[in-house]
């Protein structure tokens, strides 16, 4: 038995992967899944911004792909979006502010429909919750899962959209956040009656500090896959 560290990599099946849009480009990216057992639920995880520093080894998608598939069950599929650059590599094309992106988002799902992996969830962190808003609404998606939502290019007619559509969208948001904070999310995520928008006291928009990770990952796994809740802060290997 030991305690779930920073950085802590438990086991999981861990593939790189290519995605293919439908512009023409090769993204890279990784897929980790449970071992020894089919994925309860599917996790498509949605970087931060690539102009500064976003990847998909930015540090709550890693940390997530480290544990989430031995503690909860879920495979957890990362990638860098166009232009994006990490130690698993470089995707073709160049950041296009959001737009292009919508092929990068589309290619993901398309991955996970084409193999198979079961009830894809959005995971989005800072851009990435704007890529989720306003691309992440294909059939197969069950719901969003935003981090840090800065709400800058999502518009209210993207929130309108997931108002109407009906599927649960759970927004964490910051206490110190530096570009939205939890009461003017809340008024801002009105537009979707359905969502849940939770403050989190004493943390900041990069969720740095194992505390709020893991207030991060419980609350994701509380909302897919409620059984695996609360996570283990340790691990007893199998």
């Amino acid at each position: 038995m030991g305690e779930i560290r920073a950085s802590t990599v438990l086991p999981a099946v861990r593939t790189d992967i290519t995605l293919h849009t439908a512009d023409g480009l090769e993204l890279v990216g990784e897929l980790a899944v449970p071992e020894g057992r089919a994925p309860a639920a599917t996790l498509v995880c949605l970087h931060p911004l690539p102009t500064h520093g976003g990847m998909m080894d930015s540090h709550v998608m890693r940390k997530a792909s480290y544990r989430l598939p031995a503690l909860a069950g879920l495979a957890v599929l990362r990638f860098n979006t166009r232009g994006t650059r990490s130690e698993r590599g470089v995707s073709q094309g160049e950041f296009d502010g959001g737009e292009g992106e919508r092929y990068d988002v589309a290619a993901a799902l398309e991955f996970a429909e084409f193999n198979d992996l079961p009830r894809p969830w959005v995971l989005g962190w800072s851009f990435g919750t704007e890529l989720a808003l306003k691309w992440g609404r294909d059939p197969v998606v069950e719901g969003l899962v935003l981090l840090s939502p800065p709400l800058h290019r999502a518009t209210d007619a993207d929130l309108d959209a997931w108002g109407a559509d009906g599927r649960p969208v759970t927004a964490l948001v910051p206490e110190l956040d530096d570009y939205l904070r939890p009461p003017e999310a809340r008024e801002r995520f009105k537009r979707i009656p359905r969502a849940e928008v939770i403050g989190v006291d004493g943390a900041k928009h990069l969720w740095v500090g194992e505390p709020y990770v893991r207030i991060a990952l419980n609350e994701i796994v509380r909302r897919i896959v409620p059984e695996a809740y609360p996570l283990p802060t340790e691990w007893v290997p199998g």
